[in-house]
């Protein structure tokens, strides 16, 4: 335990934010997992959660939780899938 005053505010801003970065990379995940399930059913459904998918990993981009190329990669692969069970 740090004694230093800017020691100990560094340290409570530290935990404030991975505690807020593992709740966007637990929602990012729930959000893709959703999506490669409902690739299993119609396309429309898979559609929707798609576009959820993508507004959740967008967010956690805006937030700096993920790089923004890291953001496009991860959409670009999800929409790989789609367009296959599409066409």
């Amino acid at each position: 335990m740090p004694i230093i005053k800017s020691a100990i505010k560094r340290m409570k801003q530290s935990e404030a934010r991975r505690q807020r970065n593992r709740k966007v990379k637990s929602q990012l995940k729930s959000a893709v997992k959703q999506f490669l399930i409902s690739l299993e059913g119609d396309v429309e459904e898979a559609q929707r959660s798609y576009a959820s998918a993508t507004k959740v990993i967008d967010k956690a981009a805006a937030k700096g939780v993920l790089h923004k190329k890291t953001a496009a990669r991860k959409k670009s692969r999800l929409a790989r899938r789609l367009n296959k069970l599409a066409g």
